[in-house]
């Protein structure tokens, strides 16, 4: 749960999964997996697996635990037509079932994952016990288009880490310090390999819709400072109001990507969820 792990640390514990599947090799890595128990985590729009690098050792310690690069992203192939979350899911369910068995299993899902995980327990909801979303969009509550900068293939590496520094700080990241150079690097290589680029069903409601389809209960976190629904962040039990909403936790202090800005607070909460507290 550390700020300062490493990548090259978390990976040392891991093990890699090359799992073939009919849209394609999916890219899993997983840890402590004789603990039994698995919870499988899916990270964020134009992220892979490290989008959780400061969690794992924390969500890990005593259970397993197993990070996918969603399809299109990282280094998991994309599916054939596929280019959005309503298209992921069936990808990612199949591999959940291929590689874990039929469940169902406890799911942890940031940003764009979580609403991957949102279609997941609407369609098959045999397949989760439990459900932890991070910072999900789709629930109507997205404010005006932030100031996102495009990259350039010209860009000199400084420019290039310029705008990957004001994007950060943009959506992800609520404060400068945030941003060291080892941050930068992930999101270079994050960014680079995301391929379902014109990803559209965020900006609405679908979660809305979907949730009296949900049977597990549900729990959800966000930072204090989510760039994303903003002012309109404790509203969030309000549209979730169709669903077994168990708990809403706010970090305080950190951003839309709240796991990486303060893994300690965000440690507290998960762990509570994770435990079925208030079930």
């Amino acid at each position: 749960m550390s700020e300062h792990v490493s990548q090259a640390e978390v990976l040392a514990s891991a093990t890699r999964i090359e799992l073939p599947t009919p849209g394609g090799i999916q890219v899993w890595h997983a840890w402590n997996t004789s603990a039994g128990r698995p919870l499988v985590l899916l990270h964020g729009g134009s992220g892979s697996w490290t989008h959780w690098l400061r969690n794992i050792q924390g969500l890990s310690k005593d259970r397993a635990v197993y990070a996918l690069d969603l399809p299109g992203f990282g280094d998991s192939d994309l599916p054939p037509e596929t280019r959005d979350a309503d298209d992921l899911q069936h990808h990612v369910a199949q591999g959940m079932r291929q590689l874990l068995g039929e469940g169902p299993h406890d799911v942890m899902g940031f940003s764009f994952g979580g609403m991957t995980a949102g279609f997941i327990a609407a369609e098959q909801p045999d397949l989760i016990r439990r459900l932890v979303l991070v910072g999900i969009p789709g629930l109507g509550l997205f404010g005006d288009p932030l100031d996102l900068r495009g990259l350039r293939d010209d860009m000199s590496r400084q420019e290039r880490r310029h705008i990957l520094r004001h994007n950060l700080l943009q959506i992800m990241l609520r404060h400068p310090e945030s941003v060291d150079e080892a941050t930068l690097d992930l999101q270079d290589a994050n960014v680079s390999r995301d391929r379902l680029r014109r990803r559209r069903i965020a900006r609405g409601d679908v979660l809305v819709h979907l949730q009296s389809k949900w049977q597990c209960p549900i729990h959800t976190i966000w930072g204090e400072f989510d760039s994303l629904v903003e002012e309109r962040l404790y509203r969030v039990p309000e549209v979730l109001n169709q669903c077994r909403l168990v708990s809403f936790h706010v970090v305080p202090q950190a951003g839309h990507w709240v796991q990486y800005e303060r893994p300690e607070g965000f440690l507290k909460v998960a762990l509570r969820c994770l435990a079925g507290e208030g079930e």
